[in-house]
């Protein structure tokens, strides 16, 4: 079993900042990829980035690149995304989630997921 609690969303204004955290808890080790997803109202769940706990591998979809960063700090079991240039489009919950490989969610999105963490809101007004 894997914990995962993510923190960090919060109300931000266009243009802003906001880094979410992501601490992973429990069979951390069988966790080699973490990645970023949100879900906005009324739409279907997207993956946003996605970070190999392995070697450091990262990727990105064409929505966030250029604007996010995702980060490992292996020694705490936490993943950090840190998101600039915020725009009102970017408003969704965002989780965690752990899957055996990072090959595995590059090619199968949500459907490689092995836990989910519970999610953090960010809302972006324009």
């Amino acid at each position: 079993q894997v914990q995962l609690v993510e923190s960090g969303g919060g109300l931000v204004q266009a243009g802003g900042s906001l880094r979410l955290s992501c601490a992973a808890s429990g069979r951390t080790f069988s966790s080699y990829a973490i990645g970023w997803f949100r879900q906005a109202p009324g739409k279907e769940r997207e993956r946003v980035s996605i970070i190999s706990r392995r070697d450091g591998s990262t990727y990105y979809e064409d929505s966030v690149k250029g604007r996010f960063t995702i980060s490992s700090d292996n020694a705490k079991h936490t993943v950090y995304l840190q998101m600039n240039s915020l725009k009102p489009e970017d408003t969704a919950v965002y989780y965690c989630a752990t899957a055996p490989s990072f090959i595995v969610l590059l090619n199968h999105g949500s459907y490689g997921v092995d836990y989910w963490g519970k999610g953090t809101l960010v809302t972006v007004s324009s």
